[in-house]
């Protein structure tokens, strides 16, 4: 007769504990050295421990997973369905730990490990980019993740240790105190469309003379919405009730593209970068406001690895100070 999902549950739940609370790496290790060499006495004698230690070592084991884990037979010790399987997972556990050992001395020495980095689109291709080059040339070996999102959702991954800074601003933070901010670079925005867009002018083109287009915008409490909508109170305008709002910039140009009557604000470098490519037209409207300032955030009580403070060296060195 089969236990009940919640017999099974706990009892699966107390072996969890049960190796959690008594596991080794000793005995973990005794089994490769088992599968190895077939001979309880050849393991112990590679594990420089007794034979009887050895032999301790795997009833404990076998008692834990309250299984048998080799078949005794004249060609030595040969591990069965459940020592396979056991045997498969202490190899895998001592890759990783042997793995850990490594990106920990390389993160020590500065040569490799992991950088996991957030950033505001508009900071991507003139800083994020070129300082990730060099960081590379320098660092061969480091792993880089890079998250694209707004600053308000990468503080809390920052927060939670997803990520080890954040080039954006921590002022959207209602804690902004709790980060260290330095300043980068400002970041112009420019007015968008897409490439058959119908707005067509040799001359500067006014915010009002867009107002019978549709725009893709920033979601609300979002500094450039906020100062999207500063521009159009500015040109005694106001928010058009049938606005589409997404914070993908892959989102904003796919619209762009598909439609001649939308229009949309972007980051200049970023807008720049898709008018190379033919994808969309920037508009000759002077934006009054001045433009939003991004920097490098870190948690005010974090420590930075060596290779993120070498990051944070790069990316100062490419943007004007």
């Amino acid at each position: 007769m089969f236990p009940s999902p919640d017999n099974f549950f706990y009892s699966l739940m107390n072996t969890v504990q049960t190796l959690l609370s008594r596991l080794r790496m000793k005995q973990l290790q005794l089994l490769i050295a088992l599968d190895e060499h077939k001979s309880l006495h050849k393991a112990a004698a590679v594990m420089a421990v007794t034979q009887s230690a050895a032999s301790k070592a795997l009833h404990e084991l076998e008692t834990m997973f309250d299984a048998e884990l080799f078949e005794r037979s004249a060609s030595g010790m040969i591990p069965n369905q459940y020592g396979r399987r056991v045997i498969q997972y202490a190899r895998l556990l001592t890759t990783d730990l042997t793995l850990l050992c490594q990106d920990i001395n390389e993160i020590q020495s500065g040569r490799g490990g992991r950088l996991a980095i957030g950033a505001i689109m508009g900071a991507i291709p003139a800083v994020v980019v070129p300082a990730l080059e060099a960081l590379h040339a320098e660092l061969p070996n480091v792993s880089i993740e890079i998250v694209e999102d707004t600053s308000a959702r990468m503080l809390l991954q920052l927060d939670d240790g997803h990520l080890d800074l954040i080039i954006g601003r921590s002022a959207v933070s209602a804690q902004p105190s709790k980060y260290r901010y330095v300043k980068l670079a400002d970041e112009p925005l420019s007015v968008v469309v897409g490439y058959r867009h119908s707005a067509r002018s040799k001359g500067p083109i006014e915010m009002h003379d867009l107002a019978h287009c549709r725009w893709v915008t920033y979601p609300s409490q979002m500094p450039l919405r906020e100062l999207l909508e500063r521009e159009m109170d500015l040109a005694g305008m106001s928010m058009p009730p049938n606005t589409i709002s997404t914070a993908s910039t892959f989102v904003t140009v796919a619209l762009l593209n598909q439609s001649k009557d939308l229009v949309s604000v972007l980051p200049t470098d970023i807008a720049e970068m898709f008018a190379q490519h033919k994808m969309l037209r920037i508009l000759p409207v002077s934006m009054r406001s001045p433009s939003q300032t991004f920097g490098v955030v870190t948690r005010r009580s974090g420590v930075l690895s060596p290779m993120a403070e070498r990051f944070i060296e790069l990316l100062r060195a490419r943007v004007p100070q």
